[in-house]
């Protein structure tokens, strides 16, 4: 699979996950409002598409170095050491998202062993969990790729 492949991929996740907050929020809006009968299960699907929307943009925002960053000292510091900070940062953030990504595998193999499932819907938690585990180690992996380049 190229890189190319699953990055539209990742956009198209993203953009039906969207597409489907859009749509949870309206018709349990509109239901609410205008019928007197709001959707049910509107919250517990709104928490679980949220988290995954997270987790499947931030590779994306690795990939192309959209986060949030405070730079205070580049314009007085050597380009040498910027370029050092910043792959000891990329660094230091793989490290963190790989962790995660361990404890997320972690989490969802306990919850599909244990039958964990949402209260109201029944929605199942482990390929949250699963969703969360590779897409922290996409993010890892583009962020060092990003930083090595640069």
């Amino acid at each position: 699979m190229t890189q190319r492949v699953l990055i539209r991929g990742l956009e198209g996740l993203v953009a039906l996950l969207l597409l489907a907050l859009i749509a949870v929020t309206a018709v349990d809006v509109v239901g609410r409002y205008l019928m007197n009968a709001p959707l049910s299960g509107a919250f517990e699907m709104t928490e679980l598409i949220l988290g995954a929307l997270v987790f499947a943009a931030l590779p994306l925002v690795s990939k192309s170095g959209s986060h949030v960053e405070v730079d205070l000292l580049v314009s007085v510091l050597p380009t040498r050491v910027n370029h050092r900070l910043g792959l000891a940062a990329a660094a230091i953030s793989a490290a963190v998202l790989v962790y995660f990504a361990w404890q997320l595998g972690r989490l969802g193999l306990n919850q599909l062993h244990e039958g964990s499932r949402s209260v109201s819907l029944g929605v199942p938690y482990w390929p949250f969990a699963a969703l969360g585990a590779v897409c922290c180690l996409l993010a890892a992996w583009f962020g060092i790729r990003r930083a090595v380049r640069t």
